[in-house]
């Protein structure tokens, strides 16, 4: 078995130690902290197989970011409900200008969450919420964590807000819709060319429709004193009646 990269955490296993009340506290395995939350209520590690299955067949992209490293798994009155995957970021190269002093393995991008329309209501801000918990145990040189809400969606990042993450503001994205496909815009200038999928795009250029969508960028500092090195502004939480 290949060993672990010593930035990533521990893989799921057999938990031991796990809370027995109504009160939050940490998941333990016999490597370490693999999850965080209540006795009815907690994300724990899953196997990356089982994050990526059930991304690819409810998330809204039908895709997964293939450097994510961190699989939780989304656990209500014992069954497994939801996931969120967690890995560098999409624009690495550009996390100076988000926090300064910013070393390579001292933030993530939530890059995926999905739960099941059955989860009780503020299922999602609580998940964010214990994973926030859990990542400060489980990578303590982690200092921020960034996520991007997606226009399509319609909710404007209501879930992060909730969970108390800094607004940064948003910018538009251009993406590609082929044979009812999306394609990010950045496929046609990703290193490398954005691999098969940069491909059909390009091939498929022409008669493809082009939108242009707003990404809301929200962040939460695992460490507070990190955030003397953000370099922008927070402002007020968008609200899609307010601001259309």
């Amino acid at each position: 078995m290949a060993k672990r990269p010593s930035h990533h955490p521990p893989a799921a296993g057999v938990i031991i130690r796990r809370p027995t009340t109504d009160d939050p506290g940490y998941l333990y395995s016999s490597d370490g902290v693999v999850g965080f939350g209540t006795r009815e209520f907690h994300v724990a590690a899953i196997p990356r197989s089982r994050a990526v299955e059930m991304i690819l067949h409810n998330h809204y992209s039908g895709r997964i970011v293939q450097n994510s490293y961190v699989h939780l798994g989304v656990h209500i009155g014992g069954a497994l409900v939801g996931c969120l995957q967690l890995g560098y970021a999409m624009n690495p190269m550009h996390v100076g200008k988000v926090v300064a002093n910013t070393g390579p393995r001292e933030h993530l991008e939530l890059n995926r969450m999905w739960l099941d329309d059955a989860a009780p209501r503020n299922s999602e801000s609580r998940a964010l919420s214990y994973t926030m918990k859990y990542l400060k145990r489980a990578l303590p040189a982690v200092r921020w964590v960034q996520s991007f809400a997606d226009e399509r969606c319609g909710r404007w990042g209501v879930v992060y807000q909730a969970a108390g993450f800094l607004y940064l503001g948003s910018h538009r994205t251009e993406f590609y819709e082929v044979d009812g496909q999306t394609y990010h815009g950045m496929l046609l200038t990703a290193h490398g060319k954005g691999g098969q999928r940069g491909q059909v795009l390009r091939e498929n250029l022409g008669r493809a429709t082009r939108r242009s969508l707003r990404q809301f960028r929200y962040l939460f500092f695992l460490k507070p004193s990190a955030r003397r090195d953000l370099r922008m502004r927070p402002r007020p939480y968008p609200k899609p009646e307010r601001d259309r």
